[in-house]
């Protein structure tokens, strides 16, 4: 068959065809199925038509069927067999086919696709093209799709097009070049030279191009913006001439003159002048005179002087015009509109710790946000009044906080609880008002107070001993108010079991005592155990309670108490029966011991945090801070068993052993759980197993045989560890000895740990490690607590920190000093567990650090 048959035949088949339906009729078939299986069966039947013709190279109908796929693909069908047609239609001469073409590349292809890589060719020709909507075309595919290597193919041609003269095609090759500067920075300096002629170009587009051009090359290299930082005097008199000009229908958006321009020129003006004295001094005059001649009455004004305000807390600004930034935050506070109030209050959340002062101005205003309807504005309204609480205002803070505590959604009363708390312990004025406070709270929260904030209320109680009389009559009546909320039952059982002798003498000096006899608070007691509401660890307090009050009452009362107790020793649940079990023993069986095993509760110790006013130590804690000598303490107590592994040892104390009677049959190692604390006799003090007796508290469980104390072995002294310790713990300058170079030894979660090594100056099996720890979030971390354990080759020993609060934004730090010992020259590993308390609740991980430097102990 010859090559004219073969055409023949080919264009009387197609002729025989029926022409394909138009993009609107399929449009509308689409929309007119009832369900969607009939929308797919005439999907599926169309793309089988669009299919045929595209195999019988249908070159008149092309441009129509990828039209019909296009749209077909946006409904969500897969129909990328259309990329091969697109470059077909790109390659052809016709605009229209081309213009199709090329909007299917943009929907069809991307980098990841390999069939973007032969269209190459056809971009760089349609460049050249003399017709400028032509080369628009292929300038807008290549912003879209471009790749690396495509980009090193044709950044010279678009290099040429930044200099050409016609502004609609400058305009599309700058925002080419800023997305060949993403996919290959190093390719971004061919375009610096022609940066300058597109900013003084009157053309707006071209300067809003030029500009984002500018801020993506100062984003990918500091070497490139020293160099345009010479270009903020330009921007500076773009930007007064986009203020001082006139009306311009052209550029006019609701009475403002470009504000698009105005808004980039302003992000860049924000880069170039963050962290540089000079650049920022130029543009305080402009920034003031945008923020006070900008209209606010429209969204568009809004948004320049959010920009603004961005700016000027992101610069080396004048004080001034930064109380100017934040008082344009205040007036967007009073908006109408939800989304301008929340971008205030989360603008001024990130600025609050840059002017304090200026934002206080405003707490009003910050207060009313609370009585929102919008969750989101209440949410960040509760951050933000957290953060302006300190030692001036804490008592108004606090009170518009507890009212809104009152009727907040459930959501909201955990964390805000928890954050009056952790307010109150650092700014409280006096120890009455922060009882009171305190009481108001767990009234208010309910169920939804934490569990931590319990026990640190009730470490506070132990500590007020003038208080006492009055807390217990407090807690008294409101828990017969209301026995449902648990943290409340909690706190006023405990202080009940506790003081509960100075409830019914009525000793209160703070207000007119109560008459309160021991059976109303057994009857007290005892509603709350049989009560459906109570928790389990309610029940366990009010055990202990009325077992401590068998103590502190009269010996009728002994009787009763015994009847409310013993009948648990049947309970269900396992711990209240080994509670009422042991309580049971202690009354019937060892009476004698009962009142000194009962006696009240020495204050409970906590680590002192320094009260911050307005974020700064007063002048007598930085005092105590210079003279303080650290402390040790036992930290073996404090380690919890960190993965089992028998190999690892607990930290000892730089103190000798003393053979003092346990307080109970061993607490110590029940804590430390499988951890091996066994070591050469010559280095630690080795503890004697569990099977051994102890005599000094008997064992309720246990036959209440009398039980031996714990022995232990004393060393002569602990040479290796502190012989060279002085009153800074040891922590000596070794003046030309190898420095060793920092690990990261935690980064999770905004939580950073970082270990800095320095050795003993005599000692060179020993090596100080201090411990710092920072906080990237916006909330605090409270209550932190950091705990090691190294393999029994080693001596670990854990100093004090400085504090349990690590303050949020990386604006302050918690260190410890950890003393490792290495008598054995081996590679050291060191498990860890750590735990703190933010935004209500308890966050804790474990973990491993075994990349230490190889030459920590050579």
């Amino acid at each position: 068959m010859s090559v004219l048959q073969a055409l023949e035949e080919k264009v009387s088949k197609l002729s025989k065809m029926p022409a394909p339906i138009r993009l609107k009729d399929l449009i509308r078939n689409i929309r007119a199925a009832r369900t969607a299986a009939d929308e797919r069966s005439v999907v599926q039947k169309e793309l089988a038509q669009i299919r045929d013709l595209f195999r019988d190279e249908d070159s008149v109908y092309r441009c129509r069927n990828v039209a019909k796929v296009l749209y077909i693909h946006m409904l969500g069908y897969a129909a990328h067999f259309g990329q091969l047609e697109c470059l077909k239609l790109i390659a052809s001469p016709r605009f229209t086919d081309k213009r199709i073409g090329y909007l299917g590349a943009t929907l069809l292809l991307d980098e990841r696709h390999d069939v973007h890589l032969l269209m190459t060719n056809s971009m760089k020709n349609d460049m050249n093209h003399n017709t400028q909507y032509v080369v628009g075309l292929s300038l807008s595919c290549l912003g879209s799709i471009c790749s690396p290597e495509m980009s090193r193919d044709l950044a010279g041609e678009v290099e040429k097009l930044l200099k050409t003269s016609n502004a609609y095609i400058k305009k599309k090759a700058a925002l080419c070049a800023v997305r060949i500067t993403r996919k290959v920075p190093e390719l971004m300096e061919m375009f610096i030279p022609s940066v300058r002629s597109l900013l003084n170009d009157k053309n707006h587009g071209v300067q809003l191009t030029a500009v984002c051009l500018v801020h993506e090359m100062c984003e990918r290299s500091p070497d490139t913006l020293l160099h345009f930082r010479k270009l903020v005097p330009n921007l500076v008199r773009i930007l007064k001439n986009l203020i001082m000009s006139g009306y311009s229908p052209e550029h006019d958006v609701s009475g403002v003159s470009d504000p698009f321009l105005q808004v980039k020129v302003l992000q860049l003006l924000r880069v170039l002048g963050r962290k540089d004295p000079d650049a920022s001094e130029a543009m305080n005059d402009i920034l003031a005179q945008v923020a006070t001649n900008t209209e606010t009455s429209k969204n568009v004004g809004n948004a320049i002087l959010y920009e603004t305000v961005l700016t000027i807390m992101d610069i080396n600004s004048e004080s001034g015009l930064r109380v100017l930034a934040v008082n344009i935050l205040g007036r967007f506070l009073l908006n109408n509109d939800k989304n301008i109030r929340y971008v205030a209050l989360n603008t001024l959340l990130k600025t609050v710790q840059a002017d304090m002062n200026a934002v206080q101005r405003h707490r009003s205003t910050i207060l009313d946000c609370l009585k929102d309807s919008d969750i989101s504005i209440k949410k960040r309204s509760v951050e933000l009044c957290f953060a302006l609480i300190n030692a001036s205002n804490v008592r108004t803070m606090v009170k518009e906080l507890i009212f809104f505590l009152d009727k907040a959604d459930p959501e909201f009363k955990s964390y805000t609880s928890s954050n009056i708390f952790t307010a109150c312990d650092r700014y409280s004025p006096n120890k009455r008002w922060h009882i009171d406070t305190m009481m108001r709270v767990l009234t208010a929260a309910g169920n939804y107070v934490p569990d931590d904030s319990v026990s640190s209320l009730i470490q506070m109680i132990s500590e007020t001993g003038s208080l006492q009389a009055y807390i217990v009559q407090q807690l008294y009546k409101a828990l017969k108010d209301d026995i449902s909320q648990q943290p409340l039952a909690q706190v006023s059982l405990w202080c009940i079991g506790e003081f509960g002798d100075m409830l019914v003498a009525g000793v209160v000096d703070e207000e007119e005592p109560i008459q309160v006899s021991e059976d109303d608070i057994l009857d007290l007691g005892e509603s709350l155990m049989n009560a459906t509401s109570s928790s389990q660890v309610t029940k366990e307090y009010a055990l202990l309670a009325m077992v401590k009050l068998s103590a502190r009452f009269s010996p009728q009362s002994l009787e009763r108490i015994k009847k409310i107790v013993i009948p648990y020793s049947q309970s269900m649940d396992m711990e209240l029966q080994q509670r009422s079990v042991e309580f049971g023993a202690l009354i019937n069986t060892y009476n004698h011991m009962r009142a000194g095993l009962l006696e009240r509760m020495p204050p409970m110790e906590k680590k002192d945090t320094d009260k911050v006013n307005n974020g700064e130590l007063t002048d007598e804690q930085l005092e105590s801070r210079e003279i303080s000598i650290p402390s040790t303490q036992n930290e073996s107590k404090g380690l919890l068993d960190i993965l089992g592994d028998g190999d690892f040892t607990a930290p000892v104390n730089n103190q000798p052993n003393k053979s003092e009677p346990m307080s109970s049959g061993g607490e110590l190692l029940d804590l430390l759980g499988g951890l091996d604390l066994s070591a050469p006799p010559t280095v630690a003090p080795t503890i004697q197993p569990m099977g051994a007796p102890l005599n000094s508290v008997p064992n309720l469980m246990d036959g209440l045989d009398a039980l031996q104390p714990m022995t232990t072995t004393t060393t002569a002294t602990m040479n290796l560890m502190n012989q060279n310790t002085d009153l800074l713990g040891g922590l000596t300058n070794n003046i030309g000895a190898p420095s060793i170079p920092p690990i990261m030894a935690v980064d999770k979660d905004g939580l950073k740990v970082e270990f800095n090594f320095e050795k003993e100056g005599s000692a060179p099996h020993v090596v100080n490690i201090t411990l710092k720890a920072t906080n990237s979030t916006t909330n605090p971390f409270s209550s932190f607590i950091f705990q090691a354990a190294v393999p029994k080759t080693f001596q670990l020993q854990l100093m004090s920190p400085s504090g349990d609060l690590v303050p949020p934004n990386n604006s302050g730090a918690i260190t410890q000093l950890i003393k490792v010992a290495n008598p054995q020259n081996a590679n050291l590993r060191m498990r860890y567990k750590f735990s703190y308390s933010t935004g209500g609740s308890t966050v804790s991980d474990q973990g491993e650090v075994n990349t230490f430097p190889a030459n920590m102990f050579t």
